[in-house]
């Protein structure tokens, strides 16, 4: 559940399972009939107008974590799950339709447009004059302003999730009143409409301590169409309710409650009618649920990927070791045994940063995404770390060659035992070490605490998002493995604006991105929803947005 556009790169844990993905999964795909996976801008959601919708209700979620930080800007706010909800109570400024267009929203701003290209690249926002924050005051060009001073990267006690875009802008102004904001960039930003979104207040963002430590376990300001009802802890629920102050299209549904779970709970939870959605997009689940009475199953086609991520110390920090890895992985047999029994089969991704059938996209894996273990063990042998016996970890100096595989512990050991069991065929041992869920992120990815983790990055449709995750000291680059010439690129298809060009550039990127073993692209990651059939404007959204569930409720 992740459906905002944000200059923040969402990570949710690892969640794909099923008793078919062991070591047998490799030679034994699935018999069931399966199609091609829907294509990018693919959704379904039982779309119907709200006067089709009984006013009020309750519409319950399961997330897979309790949100301990709702600043999306903060190092330790980039949970999918803790995105989303806070996206439901801030301004949104744009949305996306079902084919990831852009328009914005009506509700936040009144117009938004590039209003000079020389000398200086120059946006100009017009606030909806209504638009005003919980504590009564009016949403004005400060806001803009304070994200940016906050999010660009220049004061280092801002412990920031990503400067992408901020550290561009050379200035925020006011524009013909506070109302109107004018954003200079010193190079052009092609993805400008990736910032500022959501917006946060100002007034709780301002200082460190508010910034940093301001918004654990609470949202303190809002100004989006719901607000937090309750928080409690010991239920690990989350509960938003409409927003009496919004002066904008208000939410059909009387509330929304939110209800940390873990992934092996969840079916079973809507099976019991505890939940009113849950994912199929494993063979176990799927089966379990495609059959689940007065329930549909919704399919679609968003920007979704699971890979593998490489830290680059130890043994890690030797280029050949981490192309080892990449190419000692059978990325067929882990998608073909993650699809098996699914209505459509999944094909390993060749590309960091867009989706098959969307518009760039290429294989750029090359020989670094190719099956070949012949050749990763040749690649090992040049790394000095020589093989005693077939099976067992390979030696150099003494030392085995072993790596920390970090696993939620709310989530599937499949594709890490996959991964396990493939590694060790070419000499590298795999230990799977099982940490609380609540720590996944903070203690471990965020932290860089891994030789090898798991993860889907979600809703990265912005390309440029994707800048802290790959260049050099990057705040989402976890595994901190980058590259000059990748940094080079980067920062050059940021700034182009025409399309077609920054693609070439950002592929360009990608294909040294697999060549120096930053992370393996596995597959994109099936949209596959059970969600009740009384349910309207709610299901696969593809890669359009959610409007905040404004328009999702329950048919009369």
């Amino acid at each position: 559940m992740t459906f905002r556009t944000s200059a923040v790169r969402a990570a949710l844990a690892i969640t794909i399972g099923g008793a078919a993905l062991g070591a047998a999964a490799c030679t034994a795909p699935g018999t069931a009939k399966q199609t091609a996976a829907p294509q990018a801008g693919t959704s379904d959601i039982n779309e119907k107008p709200r006067e089709q919708l009984k006013p009020g209700g309750t519409l319950r979620l399961s997330i897979q974590q309790w949100i301990s930080q709702y600043n999306v800007g903060q190092v330790d706010g980039t949970q999918g799950d803790g995105q989303d909800i806070l996206a439901l109570t801030q301004p949104e400024l744009w949305f996306r339709d079902e084919h990831g267009s852009i328009s914005r929203n009506p509700d936040v701003l009144a117009s938004a447009e590039v209003t000079a290209t020389s000398p200086r690249q120059v946006v100009t926002y017009r606030i909806n004059p209504k638009a005003i924050w919980s504590d009564g005051t009016p949403i004005t060009w400060r806001d803009f302003e304070t994200q940016w001073k906050t999010r660009n990267g220049s004061a280092k006690a801002f412990t920031v999730s990503s400067t992408a875009g901020y550290d561009l802008i050379t200035g925020v102004a006011k524009g013909a009143d506070d109302r109107e904001v004018k954003v200079t960039f010193g190079t052009p930003h092609a993805d400008w409409q990736a910032l500022f979104d959501p917006l946060l207040p100002g007034s709780a963002l301002d200082t460190p301590q508010k910034f940093n430590t301001g918004w654990i376990e609470k949202i303190p300001v809002w100004a989006g169409p719901w607000k937090i009802g309750s928080l409690d802890k010991t239920a690990q629920t989350i509960t938003v309710v409409p927003n009496d102050k919004y002066w904008g299209v208000k939410p059909v549904l009387g509330s929304i409650i939110f209800r940390a779970l873990d992934s092996s709970a969840i079916t079973d939870a809507y099976l019991n009618k505890e939940i009113d959605q849950a994912p199929a997009r494993t063979p176990e689940t799927y089966k379990r649920l495609s059959g689940a009475p007065e329930t549909t199953i919704r399919i679609g086609s968003r920007w979704d990927e699971t890979h593998l991520t490489l830290g680059d110390a130890g043994p890690l920090a030797d280029v050949r070791v981490r192309q080892a890895i990449s190419i000692g992985l059978d990325r067929a047999a882990i998608a073909r045994a993650a699809s098996t029994d699914l209505p459509f089969k999944l094909q390993p991704l060749g590309n960091h940063f867009f989706m098959p059938a969307q518009s760039g996209y290429r294989d750029n894996s090359a020989d670094y995404g190719r099956f070949d273990p012949a050749k990763a063990k040749k690649l090992l042998d040049e790394a000095g770390w020589t093989s005693k016996s077939e099976g067992a970890p390979r030696v150099r100096n003494g030392k085995a060659l072993t790596l920390t595989y970090i696993v939620n512990s709310g989530g599937s050991n499949d594709i890490p035992q996959l991964v396990q069991n493939l590694l060790g065929k070419i000499g590298i041992g795999v230990e799977l070490k099982q940490v609380p869920r609540n720590e996944f992120f903070e203690k471990y990815v965020n932290t860089g605490t891994f030789d090898l983790v798991s993860f889907r990055n979600v809703d990265v449709l912005f390309p440029s998002d994707n800048l802290p995750t790959f260049r050099t000291g990057g705040e989402q680059n976890y595994g901190k493995v980058a590259a000059p010439e990748v940094d080079a690129l980067l920062a050059k298809a940021a700034a182009e604006t025409d399309p077609a060009a920054a693609r070439d550039l950002y592929n360009k990127a990608d294909a040294l991105i697999w060549k120096n073993g930053h992370s393996v692209e596995l597959f994109q990651t099936p949209q596959i929803s059970a969600v009740r059939s009384g349910l309207a404007n709610y299901g696969a959204w593809g890669l359009r947005s959610g409007h905040q569930y404004t328009e999702t409720g329950w048919l009369k």
